[in-house]
């Protein structure tokens, strides 16, 4: 299995296809398969590299207390500087999209475009903040399983199919306890981003899904509104986890969003 050393860390990922690099960036608590339908529909035309962050799939274990999303995007950069990327277009999903606006805060020069699968850019509520507490809590108590099938029936539209919810339960139940609890503590911690979209000078587009429940359209509209090149995709069929419920939807999104970025570099 491919594995590159960066920033003193044990990374798998996976890199496919030729031509312009995307960075596809994961979400929580899951990993690079999570991106597979997307490598499947992209990779004949651009050079997909999907890795699993820090502690998270197949990557080293990790020991940090907290993993924050600063963190997180200084590895991205470690790991383009490995493999000779100048640039990307950068597909952040849900915490991946936290991690892309902290990557794109950090080194602007290196996003080419950007694509927020199912994010948003705003910091949590106290709310939030006190919800993000009690799943860790009860993670450690009651194991992963738990985590693993609640998540499934949150993240997913209510029609979703069984299949769908299996592969979210076997990435979640994959999850280190220690990265889960870490990144909970990471993406509480983080701050309201909408600002770096404010100064974001490249094509990006907001993919939401029609039953996104976590992220729905109102966060969408709201980075939209922030950037100069933006376009809200909402994708039918779909919750928190569009990639997967609706691939060719999402595919064609993001072909959309490259194919502006073509058009302006000509």
């Amino acid at each position: 299995m491919p594995y590159c050393n960066a920033a003193r860390h044990q990374f798998h990922y996976r890199d496919e296809g030729s031509g312009d690099p995307v960075l596809f960036v994961h979400g929580f608590p899951l990993n690079g398969t999570m991106w597979l339908e997307q490598i499947e529909r992209t990779s004949p035309q651009v050079r997909c590299i999907a890795p699993d962050l820090r502690g998270f799939g197949l990557s080293d274990p990790s020991t940090d207390r907290v993993l924050t999303m600063e963190r997180h995007a200084d590895d991205l950069a470690a790991i383009m500087d490995v493999f000779g990327v100048e640039r990307v277009d950068l597909v952040g999903h849900s915490m991946g999209g936290y991690v892309a606006l902290a990557f794109a805060e950090r080194y602007p020069e290196r996003v080419r475009s950007l694509a927020m699968v199912n994010s948003k850019s705003t910091a949590d509520s106290e709310e939030a903040k006190a919800g993000r507490d009690m799943t860790a809590i009860k993670t450690v108590i009651q194991g992963r399983a738990i985590l693993a099938r609640e998540m499934a029936n949150g993240l997913l539209a209510d029609e979703a199919s069984p299949w769908q919810k299996g592969r979210v339960e076997t990435m979640v139940e994959e999850t280190r306890v220690e990265t889960i609890v870490a990144a909970l503590e990471g993406m509480k911690q983080r701050p309201d981003r909408t600002a770096v979209l404010e100064s974001l000078a490249v094509p990006m587009v907001a993919i939401v899904g029609e039953e996104d429940r976590l992220a729905p359209v109102g966060e969408a509209q709201t980075m939209v509104a922030a950037v100069s090149d933006g376009t809200t995709t909402l994708i039918p069929g779909a919750g928190h986890m569009a990639p997967i419920e609706n691939p060719d939807a999402v595919a064609a999104a993001l072909a959309a969003l490259w194919s502006r970025v073509e058009s302006r570099a000509g």
